[in-house]
């Protein structure tokens, strides 16, 4: 299969899933560019352990580049956007990442302004996408179907949802809403019982009333603890996504709040002990050393 239609696919930047974006890309036989300008030695060899090509600097990457998909934590979005409108990109910018509709929208015409020819804003769902049927890329966009075309037959099922950029956001903002909001209430839950001394009467109740939780609800809690840094973020996209539908916003400042007192446990390689994330919740966040 050859490249996009001009030039090579920028990926920024290889995290965990956008290693996996690239490495479904290259299996397509695309020639897929990363920027290892400072760049980790970690997301040095996740690029080249998904086959990437390293072009050195931003502005190599987007000279090379018809088409950059940026993946990055949900904070450092509208940032990156504006170096690749800086660079003079004029090719179709993919936003990635979990952010607010009008987030995506803002930063679309961050990029637009700054030469690109198209803009696309992404949603991803799943873990990254090493294997086929576990991940999803909700597109939306007037080049949303072009994009989708690029991962057809890849492990990453690439969706258009629809022409207007806002879309596919909204559908990740939506989905993450339960799934990591839910995980936060739960750590929440969980630190509010041992405070008030009825962790075990808790799990006893769950076992009778709630067997569901009983078996997973400590899992589900501390799984997250590993990416709260970068969860505590997203929250506060949702937030703002509720906000700007007319819809209490608070549930999910709160969530990022939790996910924030989490940030100790950044890309540990096991959960947490129970007590350690809860002491981590419940600890007072000023002037209390741990």
């Amino acid at each position: 299969m050859a490249d996009a239609p001009g030039g090579a696919i920028g990926l920024l930047h290889p995290g965990a899933m956008g290693a996996s974006v690239g490495a479904a890309l290259v299996g397509r036989g695309h020639r897929v560019l990363w920027a290892s300008e400072g760049r980790s030695a970690a997301t040095r060899e996740r690029a080249e352990g998904a086959g990437l090509e390293d072009a050195g600097s931003l502005e190599q990457l987007t000279s090379a580049s018809a088409t950059v998909i940026s993946v990055c934590p949900p904070d450092a979005a509208p940032a990156l956007a504006e170096q690749v409108a800086g660079t003079g990109f004029g090719g179709v910018y993919v936003e990635g990442n979990a952010v607010s509709p009008a987030r995506g929208r803002s930063i679309g015409g961050t990029v637009l302004a700054g030469g690109a020819q198209g803009f696309v804003d992404g949603g991803i769902i799943g873990p990254p996408a090493w294997k086929p049927g576990i991940t999803r890329l909700y597109l939306s966009g007037g080049e949303a179907e072009d994009v989708a075309a690029l991962f057809e037959g890849s492990p990453l099922q690439a969706i258009a949802i629809g022409a207007e950029p806002g879309a596919a956001s909204a559908l990740k903002m939506a989905y993450a809403a339960y799934t990591k909001g839910t995980s936060a209430l739960l750590a929440g839950i969980l630190a509010l019982a041992e405070r008030q001394g009825v962790a075990e009467a808790l799990r006893d109740e769950w076992a009778i009333s709630q067997a569901e939780l009983a078996v997973s609800g400590e899992g589900r809690a501390l799984g997250s603890a590993a990416k709260a840094w970068r969860f505590a973020g997203e929250m506060e996209e949702i937030a703002d996504t509720f906000a700007g539908a007319g819809l209490p916003d608070g549930f999910h400042r709160a969530a990022a709040e939790i996910f924030r007192r989490w940030s100790e446990f950044k890309d540990v390689p096991e959960p947490p002990a129970l007590e350690e994330a809860l002491a981590a919740l419940l600890a007072e966040r000023a002037g209390v050393a741990r």
